[in-house]
């Protein structure tokens, strides 16, 4: 999800006033008999965002101490250049200085003023600069994402369907996504009518006839988008259709496993266990990474994650798998939620990068802007796609399919 500030007021010396210009303008104090190389008075000139000038403003120029001395470095702190060693001027202006400008003394009020003022201008732009370096909006992301958690567990741990219905919301949202992406940047034009369509029976497949009708409402969507897309003329037909079956695969099949978890006895506490384990890796990796990280994992990928973060992303997954599996899942042991918990961490990471990778491909940050601080639905299934047929079939030989 994005973070540049427009329309900040820039200094600008490209403007040459002359002495007086402009009304209301005070007057600049004469240098001291037997001071060094004049200064120049430059009225800066500060552009609103269309362009056009919107203030007028005096700026005594201001040699430094090596111009007292000659230098040639003199007067450059305001963007001013000064005679080089042979006598010439440096600045792209030869013979256009002004006449008559009278020169400004160090220490004088107008020089105080100007520096204040300059000061002041580029104010905005370090500031702009420190946003850039803060990347996310963290507020809007932990309350954005604490909500998005609290009405998940609510609809999870009060009826089975309300469930499957926001899982397949999120199906049909994320492939809206990948789709549009796959168009905007790419020009690959994925028919989203039947994906969308076969990828919500898939999950209710997977719900109420298990792994079976999930495989058959999968075959099914392919069938479907080979049949969709032959409305369209020839052209890239092959590259379309791959496509197609390739957002099949990724988003709705994937996240029929959820739907094969929740079906069991004990299924919002698989799931529950599932979405834990998950949110935990990636907390784990990103404290650990943000606190002592310092070796990348995988730099032409992903440069903000490092090695030190993934083993901070398998610890807390252990830990927290241990606990879930011995309070939270019938017949688990804390011994299946140390395995539990390091598989989750490596898919989960594996799933990142994946997309990670995808999004490098594009030349985009986000997949999507629905969710503010978070980036699109996509962004936040990432990790949870791959890791579900992976928890689903622990589960299975842990403690059978319920």
């Amino acid at each position: 999800m994005n973070d540049s500030t427009w329309g900040a007021a820039q200094p600008s010396a490209e403007y040459w006033g002359s002495p007086g210009q402009g009304p209301g303008v005070p007057p600049v104090a004469p240098r001291p008999a037997g001071a060094g190389a004049p200064g120049y008075d430059v009225s800066a000139v500060v552009h609103d965002v269309d362009g056009e000038a919107s203030q007028t403003r005096r700026m005594p120029m201001v040699p430094d101490p090596g111009e007292e001395a000659g230098g040639a470095d003199a007067g450059r702190r305001f963007g001013q250049r000064g005679p080089d060693a042979a006598g010439g001027s440096d600045d792209g202006r030869r013979g256009q200085e002004p006449a008559g400008v009278p020169p400004v003394s160090p220490g004088s009020p107008a020089s105080s003023a100007s520096s204040a003022s300059f000061d002041a201008a580029s104010a905005p732009e370090q500031g702009e600069r420190k946003k850039k370096r803060a990347g996310r909006d963290l507020p809007a992301a932990i309350g954005v994402g604490v909500g998005l958690g609290a009405a998940v567990v609510a609809a999870l741990l009060l009826y089975k369907p309300v469930f499957l219905g926001v899982i397949v919301v999120a199906v049909v949202v994320g492939l809206w996504e990948l789709t549009s992406r796959l168009s905007e940047r790419k020009g690959i034009r994925a028919p989203l009518v039947p994906l969308a369509v076969g990828g919500a029976a898939m999950v209710v497949a997977g719900y109420v006839r298990g792994a079976e009708g999930a495989w058959v409402a999968m075959g099914l969507t392919a069938l479907a988008v080979l049949v969709w897309r032959m409305t369209e003329p020839p052209d890239n037909y092959l590259r379309d259709v791959t496509a197609g079956l390739f957002a099949a695969f990724y988003v709705p099949f994937l996240a029929t496993f959820v739907a094969l978890m929740l079906a069991a006895d004990d299924g919002p506490w698989r799931v529950l266990t599932f979405l834990l384990l998950t949110v935990v890796s990636d907390t784990g990796a990103y404290a650990v990474g943000w606190r002592f990280g310092r070796h990348k994992l995988a730099p032409r990928i992903s440069p903000g994650k490092t090695r030190e973060g993934l083993v901070g992303a398998v610890t807390f997954a252990m830990a927290a798998g241990a606990l879930c599996t011995e309070f939270l899942i019938d017949g688990g042991t804390w011994w299946q939620g140390l395995l539990l918990g390091l598989a989750v961490a490596a898919t989960a990471t594996l799933g990142d990068l994946g997309e990670s990778m995808m999004k490098r491909d594009l030349g985009i940050k986000d997949m999507g802007t629905l969710l503010p601080g978070h980036g699109g639905i996509m962004d936040r299934l990432d990790s949870l796609l791959p890791t579900a047929p992976v928890v689903w079939l622990l589960f299975v030989l842990f403690v059978g399919a319920g």
